[in-house]
């Protein structure tokens, strides 16, 4: 699954990293965003493409669509395998894809004899450009001036493969680039957009992981010291 991640770069360098050339239609800070680590339930940056363009505004992760809603905790992550057919998210899989600009995530690895006993990773890509999350939900379009109830989106999850198994079995959707691209133009096929999350997520040997401070686990705890490599893991 997904359930922590990292966005702390200036949004630009998201945007430059991207490589579309569309227009900006949103404004965006010149400081960086500096979130170590961004909880569900909280707004973060969410890119998709409008008819007039890009943008780039806070939208909740956690989804349900209106007929769910309040029967149980909205949803953070969507299995890439079902996503495109299930009832929960095929409506927003055809009208709301977008993008997750990030840095990385954090997976806890816990001790198969004692599961109390977890210890953080810090997943990114080895190359440390930003990761493209594959995403899809619900919100707000053509500059309308606030988010309606029931805003939000998950983050696409495939299965970890070989090497990132011992850490979880579960991972984000990362785009390169051309397909993050590809994967936010409305114009894009439902099952297009299928073929592109099935057949064009980054492998597992693109990612680096390493054990990093227990304190990611309090999300009121932010900072760089969070993404620190530890020398001391417990597992």
């Amino acid at each position: 699954m997904c359930g922590r991640i990292t966005q702390y770069r200036h949004a630009v360098e998201y945007l430059d990293a991207l490589q579309v050339d569309l227009t900006l239609q949103s404004g965006i800070s010149p400081e960086p965003i500096g979130r170590y680590n961004v909880p569900p339930q909280s707004k973060v940056q969410l890119l998709h493409q409008d008819d007039d363009g890009l943008r780039m505004e806070p939208v909740k992760w956690g989804y349900a669509p209106f007929w769910a809603q309040g029967k149980r905790p909205p949803a953070i992550n969507a299995r890439v395998e079902t996503a495109a057919t299930s009832k929960f998210f095929r409506d927003v899989w055809k009208t709301g894809r977008a993008i997750v600009p990030a840095d990385g995530w954090y997976e806890w690895k816990k001790d198969e004899a004692n599961p109390k006993i977890k210890q953080p990773y810090l997943i990114k890509l080895k190359t440390d450009e930003p990761c493209f999350f594959a995403a899809i939900g619900r919100f707000q379009r053509g500059g309308m001036a606030e988010p309606r109830d029931g805003d939000g989106f998950v983050i696409i999850t495939a299965s970890s493969g070989a090497g990132m198994l011992d850490i979880h079995d579960r991972r984000p959707l990362v785009l390169p680039p051309e397909c993050a691209a590809n994967w936010l133009d409305p114009e894009l096929s439902p099952d297009e957009a299928e073929e592109i999350a099935l057949e064009h997520g980054l492998a597992v040997d693109e990612f680096d992981w390493y054990p990093v401070p227990a304190a990611v686990g309090n999300v009121r705890n932010d900072g760089a010291h969070l993404i620190e490599r530890i020398s001391d893991p417990v597992l």
